[in-house]
């Protein structure tokens, strides 16, 4: 059974924008627990086709404290969903319009947690690089089409080039890059 339609559009200049609004409502919304705020996934590379979802990934002085605030983020419109396959995370979900894309997926890690230099890793990787940036966008736009009504199948079909990235991003910073 599939989650929701997979749908990819190209690059929008807003993004940036969109990212700026929902770092500012995030750290108003947890006031003194957001060390830092990061936009990731496909909408922090320019050029790149994206699901029109951004992606924020915000550090936190503490997870436990993070989450005394769960009601208060649901009062706020954000679905919470726990680890949600990542341990150590706390990911939420702000609704779009109704029939639309989520408008923003929240990753919330511990400051030091290393998902989050992964998933900078992996952002600044992509816009250093635009020849890899391009594969993913073949290999996304592949796999929309194949899998147009199974997100599930979609994000599977990215695990090995992701993985491939991470290692390639992760040597790059080490040799100095980034």
């Amino acid at each position: 059974m599939a989650e929701c339609a997979v749908t990819l559009v190209a690059y929008h200049p807003a993004w940036p924008e969109r990212f700026a609004e929902e770092a500012r409502r995030l750290l108003t919304l947890f006031a003194g627990e957001v060390a830092g705020v990061h936009h990731v996934g496909s909408t922090a590379v320019p050029a790149l086709v994206a699901k029109p979802t951004i992606d924020v990934l915000i550090e936190v002085l503490s997870l436990r404290r993070l989450d005394a605030l769960r009601a208060r983020a649901g009062a706020a419109g954000y679905r919470w969903h726990g680890e949600n396959g990542i341990v150590g995370r706390r990911y939420l979900v702000v609704a779009g319009a109704p029939g639309r894309e989520d408008e923003a997926h929240v990753h919330a890690f511990a400051i030091g947690h290393p998902e989050v230099e992964r998933h900078i890793a992996f952002r600044d990787y992509l816009i250093a690089h635009p020849a890899r940036a391009e594969a993913y966008a073949r290999l996304k736009a592949g796999l929309a089409r194949a899998h147009a009504e199974d997100r599930a199948g979609y994000v599977d079909g990215k695990e090995a080039f992701i993985r491939e990235t991470d290692a390639l991003a992760r040597a790059w910073r080490l040799s100095g890059g980034g």
